[in-house]
């Protein structure tokens, strides 16, 4: 016979809003300046929220002030961004997911029409994007080269992916459950804002976009980001997307580079045999025909594995298109 544990506490039936069950995610590491404000703003913005922090390993008291403040709060002993995302979308369980950061910069009281457009518009992910006012406190809150940096990379991944986002890297975002529930995440840092806007386009996913205002951290509170270690791994992973995603686009005009070199290596040699019959230059004939031949190797790869590309997609939008959905309440 069982025995029950008199301290357990009975699993909490979660709020609902517009008849759906909306989980708040939190990311966090070392925010406990920060995290009690979160979690009472985005509380009091949407008392429905059924809201998860994960705690990525803090040596602070972040997930001690979360707990005493109701949260649910799991630890990530994997450390990085993506690697939290990977568990947040594993293990909550919802009908709507909205996602934040939890260094209090995002605008709680924006929630609900991130939420709202969402579910009117029937789309799978809505991005938050950072709007701040002139002035210092803007300047503190999204520094002129990081407002740079993601203006390229965001028309980086648009150009490469189509689309058309403003601000690809804000950690402000809605989800359907159709989307969480097929994302494969396999980023492991700051770079899954990216993964998460190019897995939307890949699947033809709908998406919108919501302006929201963005401040300051508290006082006392720390940025995580460095500008060009994470930077650069964000370019990596637009790399490594296009290389997966579009290998027909990404070895046809690596095959396209090489047989313009190699035409131009070999038309002197070509006129020189024409007039003469003979080939003086034999080392610059050998490597134009090399680099013909490596074209054409470079084109069959990229047609090989876009059949294996497309197959990879097909598999994901089964997995997308068998995620069932609530129906929405009406306002």
């Amino acid at each position: 016979m069982r025995t029950m544990n008199p301290t357990a506490q009975p699993p909490r039936t979660p709020l609902t809003y517009r008849g759906q069950h909306v989980a708040l995610i939190i990311p966090c590491y070392n925010e406990e300046q920060a995290i009690g404000l979160v979690i009472e703003q985005f509380r009091a913005a949407m008392p429905a929220l059924d809201i998860h922090v994960f705690d990525n390993a803090s040596s602070d008291r972040t997930g001690d002030i979360a707990r005493a403040l109701g949260a649910r709060v799991s630890q990530v002993a994997l450390s990085g961004k993506g690697n939290v995302v990977r568990r947040m979308f594993a293990d909550v369980d919802a009908d709507v997911y909205v996602m934040v950061d939890g260094d209090a910069t995002y605008d709680a009281a924006s929630v609900r029409l991130l939420v709202d457009k969402l579910l009117d518009a029937r789309l799978d992910m809505v991005v938050g994007c950072r709007q701040t006012q002139h002035g210092e406190v803007a300047g503190e809150a999204y520094r002129r080269g990081h407002q740079w940096g993601n203006r390229l990379l965001t028309g980086s991944v648009v150009n490469i992916f189509g689309g058309h986002f403003t601000d690809m890297l804000s950690g402000y975002r809605a989800f359907s459950r159709r989307y969480v529930k097929s994302f494969p995440a396999i980023s492991q840092g700051f770079e899954t804002e990216t993964e998460l806007t190019v897995h939307a386009l890949e699947l033809r996913m709908p998406y919108g976009e919501v302006m929201t205002p963005y401040r300051a951290r508290p006082e006392g509170s720390v940025s995580k980001l460095s500008t060009y270690r994470d930077g650069w791994r964000i370019l990596r992973m637009i790399g490594s997307l296009y290389l997966a995603e579009r290998p027909l686009a990404f070895f046809g005009r690596l095959a396209a580079l090489m047989v313009v070199v190699a035409l131009v290596l070999a038309l002197p040699v070509l006129i020189e045999y024409v007039h003469s019959g003979q080939v003086p230059r034999l080392p610059t004939a050998i490597l134009s025909a090399t680099l013909m031949l490596a074209a054409m190797l470079s084109l069959e790869s990229g047609l090989i594995l876009d059949n294996v590309t497309r197959g990879r997609q097909e598999t994901r939008r089964f997995a997308y298109l068998g995620v069932g959905s609530k129906p929405v309440e009406e306002h």
